[in-house]
């Protein structure tokens, strides 16, 4: 081999050294990257399964308010039946069972005070369904952002075995996808739908 040859030989190899140390911090920051995406993920699928479980919790709780609430109604409407038929005696005391079945019934049904009537139950479940759709709706894109940035590190470093150039500018733009889905996971999940 020539002077010249090696001097050629040593430039080039120099080269390949210095085109895959830009593609392992390609593949570190990928893998930066992918680290964010999946603890974003992890936390927001967490999220929706907690919001699942208070929505179901919720919307038993509300059921069981209303058989409550349809049982002192039907108690009442038997007292008001019973209250016709009833001596001069007996009036005055299933007059007062009757209002406070009415009473109580009102009260299953807009209880304020500790928000367990059922308009209030009903209204606090449909909030743990929309936080629970929009944990869902991040959880989406941040896998897909995850998915993004692991074919992204598959690429880089097949660029480093084949030398194929071309396979990290594809990584590249799957990073840039990556950020593009975290971002909308982050501050615009139902601006694609993904589910």
């Amino acid at each position: 081999m020539s002077a010249h040859e090696s001097m050629e030989h040593a430039e080039h190899a120099e080269h390949a050294s210095g085109s895959n140390k830009k593609i392992a911090l390609l593949i570190a920051v990928l893998a930066l990257f992918l680290a964010v995406s999946e603890t974003l993920g992890k936390g927001a699928q967490t999220e929706s399964i907690s919001k699942n479980v208070e929505a179901a919790n919720l919307w038993a709780f509300f059921q069981a308010k209303s058989i409550r609430r349809t049982v002192v109604i039907t108690a009442a409407e038997q007292g008001k039946l019973t209250l016709a038929a009833a001596d001069e005696a007996q009036k005055p005391a299933v007059q007062k069972q009757v209002d406070d079945w009415t009473k109580t019934a009102a009260r299953y049904r807009s209880e304020p005070e500790t928000g367990e009537g059922t308009e209030q139950l009903a209204e606090k479940a449909k909030h743990a369904e929309h936080d629970r759709d929009e944990a869902t709706a991040k959880y989406h894109h941040f896998e897909l952002a995850s998915a993004a940035f692991q074919i992204g590190i598959v690429l880089a470093s097949a660029t480093i075995i084949t030398g194929m150039f071309a396979l990290a500018y594809v990584s590249g733009i799957l990073t840039l996808a990556g950020l593009f889905m975290t971002g909308l996971g982050l501050w615009w999940p139902h601006l694609l739908h993904l589910h």
